[in-house]
């Protein structure tokens, strides 16, 4: 349920919205998807159900979002706007390697998902925070970077490229620590971030990540950067309190 508050003598309302946090575990990327789209078409209809009426009204559905936080078997997905090209593996090495392949609708080119990720998908109807995609696609990197300073990294943003970074330094590249790609249906988002924590970072050498070929520039892992592996649950929760704050919600109970 929304948190609703009465002030003003017109007794206006004020809503907290309210997000539903799920950890699904390791959980294959079709499967995950397919929960992704059956939660899209539960926010939406709610939207569409709730279009003309008062929040007063015993018909007014409460507005609820989802947060889901997963890490997927080893996995490769392709944005629209990606190449196959960048992709260096045939078919047959998939298999041989155990490695899905999937075309998906986000935004973006070629990703990878792994054990060790914190894989993160925002199930958020827009029309209910604000209605500006660049300003959401910063809020998704903003929560890593907030995230990462607790390890005592700097996370920056590169100019024509989303996601979260490491700069350059002692003759090292850029580092990509968070890779974002994003979709939007009615305004509710779908996809989101895959944080690299303890991944297995030569996944990364079968594919042009995320169709970058500069070479200055590269992946890494919060583990790659510490020198040690983390705990998964802590940064887990890191990432929550970041995305309370920034969202402004509060989790449903």
């Amino acid at each position: 349920m929304c948190l609703i508050t009465r002030c003003g003598q017109n007794d206006h309302y004020f809503f907290m919205e309210q997000v539903i946090y799920q950890d699904l575990g390791r959980i294959s990327y079709k499967k995950a998807w397919d929960y992704q789209q059956s939660l899209l078409r539960e926010v939406v209809d709610r939207k569409l159900s709730n279009r003309h009426l008062d929040a007063s009204d015993p018909a007014f559905s409460a507005y609820r979002h989802y947060l889901l936080f997963c890490d997927h078997p080893h996995v490769y997905t392709l944005g629209k706007s990606g190449s196959i090209d960048h992709l260096l593996l045939n078919e047959k090495e998939l298999e041989e390697r155990e490695i899905e392949f999937f075309k998906i609708n986000r935004g973006g080119d070629i990703t990878y998902h792994g054990p060790g990720q914190i894989v993160g998908y925002p199930i958020f109807d827009l029309d209910r925070f604000f209605t500006d995609v660049h300003k959401y696609v910063r809020f998704l990197e903003e929560a890593i970077i907030r995230t990462i300073a607790e390890y005592g990294l700097e996370g920056i943003r590169v100019d024509g490229f989303t996601g979260v970074w490491l700069a350059g330094k002692e003759n090292l590249p850029n580092r990509k620590i968070c890779a974002i790609g994003v979709h939007l249906s009615r305004w509710v988002t779908l996809h989101g971030f895959a944080f690299n924590v303890n991944s297995d970072l030569s996944y990364f050498k079968n594919i042009v990540p995320c169709g970058i070929e500069d070479k200055d520039k590269d992946v890494t892992s919060l583990a790659e950067e510490l020198g040690r592996k983390i705990e998964i649950e802590e940064v887990k929760d890191k990432v929550k309190k970041h995305f309370q704050e920034l969202f402004v919600f509060e989790f449903a109970q």
